[in-house]
């Protein structure tokens, strides 16, 4: 892979009023014309989305975010664009101007309280106006980052940023600089792990999905081994090593031959659950499978994806699930299929969410998702752990997490 996907990057919001600079602000930074400029308010009409490596912090994404006071025709539909990327942000930058701070900058301030995401106030076009000491100081007392700048003067650009990622390191999360393992912990170092990697239909050409690049590359940074084999080989695999490796992951649609060709003393699980871990909650998803055996025909169920790709003929969320969950229920289900950044309102309306991995998305917008059902009182499960139920071996599965196995039991 050339480029470091959007979900293992920083999300950074950029948010302020119509005209304020935003844009002009994206520009700055990228260094490139990223982001359409002009003076007639409402030029940005959708959230733009820039990722660029802001070294030493690393790989990012500024989400350029229309104007929170826009009065426009499209207004609501914008604003709540806009107001979606709360659920994404790790880091908010409000961008103001000198002396100006209303109701949008105190409602923007209290979204990310609410959200606990941390934020620097930027104060633009400084080369218009310097602002008072007295409101440099007001500010103050409601947030502790500060930036004063002007995103059309070149020449003081390098200080500009220079005091941008100071502060960003700052308030960076700590998952970001220190991102959890994905299998790290489940496998020593020197051990060998089997990743088993179908190459069917659904199998990118050239290349391999990125939840399989990813435990790859994990189990690199462990200095442990790798052994990636197709599923008909896996078997061979195991025959021809002096020693069991000390964990096999699959892709879901192959977990019943590798949970049938894999010995009891060895622990196996799937990329699907390693993601509900790494990006989620692997926990609440064992509990929210259990929903599936009270579902009955007028039940709905919403099945989530978290990217947006063109389905083919027996694509995994939206023909594979619907049709085993039917033959294990014994009776026909409603179902809805959200994909990429929609996430319905009406969430009380259904009976279970089964949501994919989440590897496009970051782990911030992953868990607003599901402390939202929470909220709801609707159990949510994801791709992995619901296949892995339907066909009796999500407690073989869960072998390697103990804590996820017990409250599976309980």
């Amino acid at each position: 892979m050339e480029k470091t996907p959007k979900a293992l990057r920083l999300h950074i919001g950029v948010f302020g009023r119509t005209n304020v600079g935003k844009s002009s602000f994206l520009n700055m930074v990228s260094g490139q014309d990223v982001s359409i400029t002009s003076n007639m308010p409402g030029t940005t009409t959708d959230v733009v989305e820039k990722t660029m490596e802001l070294l030493p912090l690393g790989p990012v994404v500024f989400l350029d975010t229309a104007g929170i006071d826009d009065t426009s025709q499209l207004s609501d539909k914008r604003i709540e664009k806009t107001n979606k990327i709360f659920n994404r942000a790790d880091i908010v930058c409000l961008i103001t101007e000198p002396d100006i701070w209303g109701d949008f900058e105190e409602g923007i301030l209290n979204k990310c309280c609410d959200g606990n995401i941390p934020v620097i106030v930027v104060i633009n076009k400084v080369d218009i106006k310097s602002p008072d000491e007295a409101f440099i100081e007001r500010i103050s007392e409601k947030v502790g980052n500060i930036i004063c700048l002007s995103s059309v003067l070149k020449e003081n650009r390098d200080e500009y940023i220079a005091e941008l990622k100071s502060q960003l390191i700052h308030l960076c999360p700590d998952d970001f600089l220190n991102p959890p393992p994905l299998i790290g912990d489940l496998i020593a170092a020197g051990e060998t792990v089997v990743l088993i990697v179908p190459i069917d239909l659904q199998a990118p050409k050239g290349r391999l999905i990125l939840p399989q690049v990813q435990t790859i590359r994990d189990a690199l940074d462990s200095d442990s081994m790798a052994l990636v084999v197709k599923e008909r080989e896996y078997k061979h695999a195991l025959y021809i090593l002096k020693k069991l490796p000390a964990l096999a992951v699959c892709d879901s649609q192959v977990v019943m031959k590798m949970v049938a060709d894999t010995p009891s003393e060895m622990k196996c699980t799937t990329f699907s659950i390693l993601f509900s871990r790494y990006k989620g909650d692997l926990i609440e998803c064992v509990k929210g499978v259990k929903a599936i055996d009270k579902l009955g025909p007028e039940d709905k169920i919403l099945i989530a994806e978290s990217c947006s790709h063109h389905a083919i003929e027996d694509d995994i969320g939206r023909v594979k699930i619907p049709r085993w969950l039917r033959q294990y229920l014994g009776h026909d289900i409603k179902i809805d299929i959200y994909s990429g950044k929609d996430y319905p309102d009406n969430l009380s309306e259904y009976g279970l969410i089964v949501h994919c991995g989440g590897c496009m998305t970051n782990r911030r917008e992953m868990l607003y998702r599901i402390n939202l059902a929470k909220k709801h009182g609707v159990p949510i499960t994801n791709y992995g752990v619901c296949i892995s139920f339907l066909q009796g071996v999500l407690e073989r599965v869960l072998s390697p997490f103990p804590a996820a196995l017990d409250a599976f039991k309980a």
